[in-house]
């Protein structure tokens, strides 16, 4: 049920255990959780309802060619019945056609099908997140292992280490000093976050600022509370994010090409119907004549024979005109990029955004994980040298949690001073978190900040030279290891048994600090400490210096430490202080819990006095840094014209940082109307939101909540821009799903993201982004290459049709033939032409313009002519074939076939009324003789040479048509055709298939053809060579056009 939750946030826990009707120490009563059960429903995300496969088929076929086809299929199958009727002679033959288009249809829409109910699998992976069982607090006794779904609001649960949270909640009471949650993919915050139990007096604050709420699916992963259920089920964050899932789905569009398509469809449409309607009225006076009679029509004849055969002239056409094998190429290309783009690291999902990357106009970017590297770094740390006036910063490389990667910038202190041991001991000591190696990358267990100090420490050794000697013997033997999942930290292990860590104070909000007692090899205990710089300074007295010796903090040195603070702070690093006390009083011989000073350690109001009168020691700067490679990537995308956007959970001043250091500002550039808080960004009017979107350049948005990236998502998209969107977390899903082209992270990437998303980055680097929109732009303009090249070849079949039925001659080529070259003798030289290699200068131009027309009307007029070409050599080549004994030089009529006057051709029809009429037998390569019973039926079934001749010299201006296409403007001889080797491979099996269909008797019976001599090959290669001249003179004239065009402009 939906209600709207009041905000525990900003009331106290008095209140909200009073909204809930609930005691801390009793829990809700078995009759409230049924009453409250009724009301809120069951803790678990909403199954939405997807579409029944029925629709899904169905809406396959909503589709202009597509329907055009199923007509084309339908009239087929008629006709093939009705011919199967009257004639006892046909077999399958008559079906082959009607057949063949309905399995591509099937095919294409089995694929269809497949891709869409894939498309849900995001709102699967979501339901995996949540928690399975929780510790609650029922009837006064807590039920350890109650399940999940089973909670309802008011409900008393007890959260531990590890726990993953059950459900939206107030923090009522910490168990320990400090709770930390883990929220990254649910907020994109790069940390653990420290929670309370104060409430937060705002009542419209962002998800990051609520510190006294934990949220469902998030985990636990330092110390323990108890908290009230505030949300359940699709109340709860993660619930709204299902919803929002679910919208953005609904709210999917069709891709750049498919829009292209569809309108493309739809104009061929308009221009079968007007070609049929044409054919028709040039051919009405063959099935429909009448007497005139004082100007009234009388006796009207009407031929059924003659109006079907027009019928099937019509389908003919249909089938003529659309390119069937236009999906499947399409398909066979995305595949062929796919398998390109992975080899990059980019793992394409879906196959249309192979296409819908090249045109990417905005790639909207997380922060952490995608500009970063997402594993904290020491970057440099800050000592003071010989007097309190001299300070040292010292550098450190490296941006992973890879103790080999890097090292310290001019380390010369392998025999450290005791300034720089005083460093090493506390970063380790200190200390509660690990490293592993997973096989893939270098992982922190633990504290992100602490994994990054452990690392420093091993770069900077140790001061004792046997043992680093040792260590570095050790890490050498490692390396061999065939377990190298755990990762030997020598120099943190030489520290720890040098300094036995006794007692931890641990962190509080009050002190911001922590601290261990360590035992010395003096025998003296130790306080070791770290936390933030201010705080440590306020309750620190001396300062150690580099030589080890102790002075007093005066004032000069004190603001010279927070003007160090402040440098540090504003190239956005994390810093933290680090400071030591020996002097500890009733602690310094403390060994363990029963030690008579223990009482002290068990309240944590004493820590502060415990941590006063510090040693001050450095200051250590830590972020998570950019990688490497983004820097090159962000110039790559100002040149193709491609804005970038960050949007991040992270704080204001880390994300400008950041954008200023990868380039996508210039230092020192003026951030306003560029940087805002999600808050502020959402706070403008739509006019003013689209105004800042609009503005070249690149922009950043902080502290963004998961509607937020949606919102911003949503007005580019509006706007008209091509929306690529990076995301790992779960709150990067809905905006994954609504973008054009949702890019998900493969490592850290949670399985929520990757589901949602059309693109996975196997290695999660922005570099790969642009790898892959370089690709895309390729692929597409290697797909214009290959859709032009076959709207090309269906001009010609049009043309060729038309001028049959113009003509009024037999039909050259039946529909069965034309299928057979639209489907598999165009298909291979189409396919090759996805392999042309991409243009160099690909990535300095800008994104293609989703309006920009796939055929322009050059373009068009260029194929016009080219197709009337074809049309009138296949119908050419049949007329010569009747009429003619010779053509230059080669003879016709060398197979004794009777010659007949071009009258007499297109009169065809009336053949049964000719005195004297008579038609000789003829034979065919391999010694087959071709005759008729009736001498009319030379012009039905003793047509079949000429067809040959028809359809050879369509497939041969095909294949050298092709050789065109593999440039829209260059010259052959400035491409030659080895510059894709595969397309003469193309052109070869092409051709060799229709060989087949020659020799094969079987074959040649389905598709009605016989077999060519030698001479008859010379004339098809003569008539169709031609076609490559044409197109070089009309590349010419273009090219001299757009230089005029230029020379104007310029």
């Amino acid at each position: 049920m939906e209600e709207k939750p009041f905000p525990a946030w900003s009331w106290s826990v008095e209140q909200c255990l009073k909204e809930y009707n609930v005691k801390l120490e009793k829990g809700l009563s078995s009759y409230e959780v049924e009453k409250r059960r009724e009301r809120y429903g069951w803790n678990e995300l909403a199954k939405e309802k997807g579409k029944p496969l029925w629709r899904l088929v169905l809406e396959q076929f909503d589709d202009m060619l597509v329907k055009i086809l199923l007509v084309a299929a339908s009239i087929s199958f008629i006709l093939a019945y009705m011919h199967g009727a009257e004639s006892v002679e046909s077999g399958l033959e008559a079906y082959v056609e009607p057949v063949v288009i309905v399995l591509i249809l099937v095919l294409n829409a089995i694929v269809g099908v497949w891709q869409e109910s894939n498309a849900e699998k995001a709102l699967e992976a979501l339901k995996e997140m949540q928690c399975e069982s929780g510790k609650v607090l029922r009837d006064g006794f807590f039920v350890p292992d109650l399940p999940a779904r089973e909670l309802v609001p008011g409900d008393i649960v007890e959260l531990r280490v590890g726990d993953k949270v059950p459900a939206d909640m107030r923090v009522v009471v910490l168990k320990t000093s400090t709770l930390r949650v883990e929220q990254s993919s649910l907020t994109g915050e790069a940390n653990p976050v420290l929670k309370g139990t104060d409430p937060i007096f705002v009542d419209d604050c962002e998800l990051q600022a609520k510190e006294n709420m934990v949220f469902a699916g998030t985990t636990c992963v330092n110390g323990s509370c108890i908290c009230v259920v505030i949300s359940t089920g699709m109340n709860t964050e993660i619930g709204k994010i299902q919803k929002q899932i679910h919208e953005a789905s609904l709210e999917e569009s069709d891709t750049p090409l498919k829009k292209k398509l569809d309108e493309f469809g739809g104009r061929l449409t308009t221009a079968i119907g007007v070609v049929c309607l044409v054919v028709w009225i040039i051919n009405y006076k063959n099935f429909l004549s009448w007497d005139l009679v004082d100007g009234k029509p009388t006796n009207i004849q009407f031929s059924f024979e003659r109006c079907t055969y027009y019928f099937k002239i019509a389908v003919a056409l249909a089938v003529a005109a659309i390119p069937e094998g236009l999906p499947a190429v399409i398909t066979t290309c995305l595949a062929l990029g796919t398998r390109k783009m992975a080899k990059k690291n980019a793992i394409v999902r879906k196959l249309p955004s192979v296409e819908t990357l090249g045109c990417t106009t905005v790639i909207c970017s997380d922060k952490t994980g995608t500009l970063t590297t997402n594993q904290m770094s020491v970057t440099e740390f800050f000592t003071l040298g010989g007097k309190t006036t001299a300070s040292r910063i010292i550098h450190v490389e490296g941006t992973t949690y890879d103790p080999k990667d890097g090292g310290i910038v001019d380390w010369t202190c392998f025999n450290m001073d005791p300034n720089l041991q005083a460093i090493a001991e506390i970063c380790t000591v200190c200390n509660d978190a690990g490293i592993y190696f997973d096989g893939n990358l270098f992982r922190a267990t633990g504290l992100p900040t602490e994994a990054a100090l452990k690392v420093l420490v091993e770069k900077m050794g140790v001061p004792d030279s046997k043992a680093r000697n040792k260590i570095r013997d050790t890490q050498h033997a490692a390396s061999y290891l065939i377990d190298r999942s755990t990762v030997k930290l020598g120099c943190c292990e030489w520290w720890t048994k040098r300094s036995k860590r006794v007692a931890t104070l641990e962190f509080d909000r009050v002190r911001k600090s922590m601290s261990v007692i360590a035992r010395e090899p003096t025998g003296h205990n130790r306080l070791l400490v770290k936390g933030a710089v201010e705080s440590l300074l306020e309750r620190s007295s001396y300062v150690q210096l580099a030589d080890g010796s102790l002075i007093p903090i005066d004032e000069p040195c004190r603001q010279l430490l927070l003007q160090k603070l402040s440098e540090m702070s504003s190239k956005g690093l994390r810093c933290l202080g680090l400071a030591y006390k020996d002097e500890l009083g009733e602690l310094s011989d403390y060994y363990s819990e029963s030690h008579p000073a223990h009482k002290m350690l068990l309240d944590p109001a004493n820590y502060s006095s415990i941590e006063s009168d510090l040693i001050f020691v450095g200051i250590v700067g830590l972020r998570d840094p950019p990688r490497e490679e983004v820097h090159k990537a962000i110039e790559d995308c100002k040149e193709a014209g491609i804005k970038v956007m960050v949007i991040t959970g992270d704080n204001k001043s880390t994300a400008e940082a950041i954008c200023q250091e990868i380039n996508l500002f210039s230092k020192g550039e003026n951030l306003r109307g560029k940087s805002f808080t999600a808050k502020e960004f959402m706070a403008l009017s739509t006019s003013e939101q689209i105004e800042v979107l609009s503005k070249p350049g690149g922009k950043v948005f902080s502290r963004a909540e998961p509607r937020h990236k949606q919102e911003i998502v949503r007005t580019l998209k509006d706007m008209g821009e091509i929306v690529a969107m990076t995301g790992d977390g779960v709150n990067d899903a809905p905006a994954l799903k609504l973008a054009d082209i949702g890019i998900a992270m493969g490592i850290t990437g949670t399985e929520v993201a990757k589901e949602a998303s059309d693109m996975v980055l196997a290695d999660d680097n922005f570099s790969t982004i642009v790898s892959a929109v370089a690709e895309g732009r390729s692929i597409y303009s290697n797909m214009k290459a290959f859709i032009r090249y076959m709207i090309s070849s269906n001009v010609g079949e049009v043309i060729s049709i038309f001028l049959t039925a113009a003509l009024g001659i037999p039909e050259c080529m039946i529909p069965v033939q034309l299928l057979w070259v639209n489907l598999v003798t165009d298909g291979p030289p189409a396919t090759a032409l996805g392999f042309n290699p991409a243009d160099p200068d690909i990535m300095r131009k800008p994104p293609r313009k989703c309006d920009d027309p796939l055929i322009n009307s050059w373009i068009l007029f260029r194929y016009l002519v080219i197709g009337s070409y074809v049309g009138i050599a296949t119908v050419g080549v049949f007329i010569l074939w009747y009429t003619q004994a010779s053509f230059l030089g080669i003879n016709l009529a060398s197979d004794g076939h009777t010659l007949v006057e071009l009258s007499q051709l297109r009169n065809w029809g009336e053949c049964s009324s000719w005195e004297n009429f008579t038609a000789a037998p003829y034979k065919v390569a391999g010694g087959r003789t071709i005759s008729f019973s009736k001498p009319c039926d030379y012009f039905s079934i003793g047509k079949v040479k000429a067809m040959t001749l028809s359809l050879s010299v369509l497939v041969a201006i095909e294949m050298f048509n092709s050789l065109n296409a593999l440039s829209e403007d260059t010259s052959l001889i400035k491409m030659p055709p080895w510059r894709n080797p595969w397309l003469l491979v193309a052109m070869s099996v092409s051709f060799g298939l229709h060989c087949l269909i020659l020799y094969v008797p079987f074959l040649a019976d389905v598709f009605g053809i016989v077999p060519l001599s030698l001479n008859e090959w010379l004339l098809v290669i003569l008539i169709s060579s031609p076609v490559i001249l044409i197109d070089e003179v009309l590349k010419f004239v273009g090219r001299n056009r757009r230089r005029k065009r230029k020379e104007k402009l310029a």
